[in-house]
């Protein structure tokens, strides 16, 4: 079968939307399985970078399908927006997106309850450090049997009963924590109604859609958000994001079986990155994380905030491979660990942490150095590189330590921010594999 699933392979901003940018070149539809508008990714047209946070990164090619799968959760006023500012660049011209009629809605007052939430937290010095979208409340209310689904959107008469059920619950908590005035439900219900209607179009089973793909042999990449040890489950719980992350998330969040999944590649950077609270061992000492975040232009494409820096955590990563069934592994900003005197790599954790779990803790790891980076051209090297036997020997060893470490092979590497700049060394789509 002809299906690819990508997902992050560390606590997310590991180059996700390059590399589904270029990898849907090859697509006949791209699908977004989970998450929300927690998420960003960049996209480079000419000159002009665009982000998107709910949109699919297939949205650049005319005629590949952008679905929004029931797995997420939709601000209606953020996608609107979004897709506002794609049209306005010529992208999205035909009927390419599609959502699923039974994705859950991101409300107004699911914003304000995630900001609200974090504050008080923080002066109780024990913030999430969500990115106050609303998205955890959202899905909140999904589980709770109470939530409002895109279908609810184009009824406002059923679309107001779900906001009542939900308010329900909700209201006496923004109480609680200091909201001013209750939500009138009804002029709600009004705003987001009209707000939505030009939506209903694109609604659909998008499940459905997909399914038939498949069975057709249609090149389908489904495009995870966030990373995997963000995930609900399986990741540093509590410091986590509100929904399955992993390649097993595709299954639940699109309505398809797992036998219709075929590859499963995981993106991680040639270092690693962290944005808010959490565990993170292998944070870089000051200067070299200064260093890194500078180099790597480490700032958050929702949040703009600085992410945290540190080195590869090959123990971290193996965990990732298990977890997602990976069959290769994407390394991105190889060219930006080029530009770090002295760059080293986690190999292990000491205090007898069992080798291939998560770090549920902060663990101390055991760094190795990498011998041969400090080449005064070594990124110039790196950045001129477009094929694995072009790279500098110390990064190809680098690369097949990886390997070695995580039992999957690479199969894709990104040398620099340019398109250009990426070279495979598998295809992603090949019938029958």
């Amino acid at each position: 079968m002809s299906t690819l699933v990508v997902t992050g392979a560390q606590w997310g901003d590991e180059g996700k939307g390059k590399v589904v940018d270029v990898l849907a070149a090859e697509a006949d539809m791209v699908v977004r399985f989970a998450g929300g508008n927690n998420a960003g990714h960049t996209l480079v047209l000419d000159d002009t970078k665009l982000v998107t946070h709910l949109v699919p990164s297939g949205c650049r090619y005319p005629g590949t399908g952008c679905l929004l799968a029931a797995g997420m959760v939709i601000d209606p006023f953020v996608l609107r927006e979004e897709v506002e500012t794609l049209r306005s660049h010529g992208l999205l011209q035909g009927d390419e997106l599609k959502v699923a009629y039974d994705a859950h809605v991101v409300m107004p007052y699911h914003r304000e309850l995630d900001g609200l939430r974090e504050e008080a937290r923080a002066r109780g010095r024990f913030p999430v450090g969500t990115t106050r979208r609303g998205i955890g409340p959202a899905y909140e209310s999904k589980v709770g049997r109470r939530g409002v689904r895109i279908r609810d959107l184009f009824d406002r008469d059923a679309l107001l009963a779900r906001m009542e059920a939900d308010l329900a619950v909700v209201e006496p908590e923004r109480r609680a924590l200091g909201a001013s005035a209750a939500v009138d439900a009804a002029a709600l219900a009004d705003e987001v109604a009209r707000a939505s209607a030009w939506l209903e179009p694109y609604a659909c089973d998008v499940g459905e859609l997909v399914d038939d793909a498949v069975k057709a042999g249609r090149n389908v990449l489904f495009e995870g958000a966030q990373g995997a040890l963000l995930d609900v489950d399986f990741g540093t719980y509590p410091f986590v994001t509100s929904s399955n992350t992993t390649a097993g998330g595709v299954c639940t969040g699109v309505g398809i079986g797992p036998g219709a999944i075929g590859e499963v590649w995981g993106i991680t950077k040639a270092y690693t990155t962290r944005v808010g609270r959490g565990p993170f061992p292998t944070r870089a000492e000051p200067d070299a994380e200064a260093r890194i975040r500078e180099a790597g232009g480490e700032y958050g494409a929702t949040t703009g905030r600085p992410r945290d820096c540190g080195w590869l955590d090959l123990p971290a990563l193996r965990y990732a491979a298990r977890i997602n069934g990976y069959t290769g592994l994407c390394v991105t900003k190889i060219d930006v660990l080029a530009r770090i005197p002295a760059p080293k790599v986690c190999v292990a954790y000491e205090d007898g942490a069992r080798p291939g779990t998560v770090p549920f803790s902060q663990v101390r790891p055991v760094l190795a150095d990498l011998e041969g980076w400090d080449a005064p051209d070594l990124a110039d090297r790196v950045a001129a590189a477009r094929s694995i036997e072009s790279l500098p020997a110390p990064v190809r060893a680098y690369l097949d330590r990886i390997e070695e470490a995580v039992a999957v092979p690479v199969v894709l590497v990104s040398t620099g921010a340019d398109r250009a700049q990426t070279f495979r060394l598998r295809d992603p789509f090949v019938e029958g594999r």
